[in-house]
């Protein structure tokens, strides 16, 4: 018999949640709105704007994006316990390349933070993965 560490289960999870947004922060960051696919926003991974049906959650679940010199902070407003926490999150630039990701156990801060490429100008798409309640996405321009 295989034994499972749920730990290692939602490391793994949290990894394909990250294939999945970096396929769709090219959707997100496409110029033109009618290439986007229909399965996106709302239901492969929730917004502010299109939570889907976990309309309600947005204020703890959506991270909050910001850039100031040549950083970005990724905050997710949301308690954390063993039964319910943030796993995640993902920065990826508007190229599609993932600047950093960060970890959470149930006792951390669902906190992170990245530096900038020099220069950098362009959107950003951070992601925050909830072990209950999926796969959300922010963007920012820097």
């Amino acid at each position: 018999m295989i034994a499972f560490d749920r730990r290692d289960l939602l490391k793994t999870a949290a990894a394909s949640a990250t294939i999945a947004a970096v396929g769709s922060a090219v959707s997100v960051f496409a110029a033109d709105e009618a290439a986007v696919p229909a399965l996106s926003a709302g239901s492969v991974y929730y917004t502010k704007e299109q939570p889907g049906h976990w309309k309600g959650k947005e204020g703890t679940h959506a991270p909050e994006v910001k850039v100031e010199g040549g950083k970005v902070s990724v905050v997710t407003q949301h308690p954390m316990t063993a039964e319910h926490f943030i796993v995640r999150h993902t920065v990826i630039l508007a190229d599609g390349t993932v600047l950093g990701a960060k970890n959470f156990t149930p006792t951390d801060k669902p906190e992170s933070s990245y530096d900038l490429p020099k220069d950098y100008k362009g959107k950003i798409c951070a992601t925050s993965f909830c072990n209950l309640h999926d796969l959300w996405v922010s963007e920012a321009e820097a």
